[in-house]
């Protein structure tokens, strides 16, 4: 679940940076994935499925990024570890 406080929508560099900061704590258990075959990130604690980064990418940059938390969305995704 997303931390308490947690903006749903956030835009801009500088406060994209900011706010994943608050996801720091979970990184040791972030992989590299795809998610419903695009670029993604997955959280799973104990091979526990907790949380899902669905990527956007335009070019060469990242355009944007869905975190995904609720698990009845969590439970539909077809994840792919990279």
């Amino acid at each position: 679940a997303l931390p308490a406080g947690a903006a749903l929508e956030v835009r801009g560099a500088r406060a994209v940076a900011e706010e994943t900061q608050v996801f720091g704590k979970r990184a040791r258990f972030a992989a590299t994935a795809l998610v419903d075959g695009a670029v993604g990130v997955v959280v799973a604690p104990r091979g526990r499925l907790v949380l899902a980064l669905a990527v956007t990418v335009e070019g060469e940059r990242v355009a944007a990024y869905e975190v995904i938390a609720d698990p009845a969305r969590l439970a539909a995704l077809h994840v792919t570890l990279a």
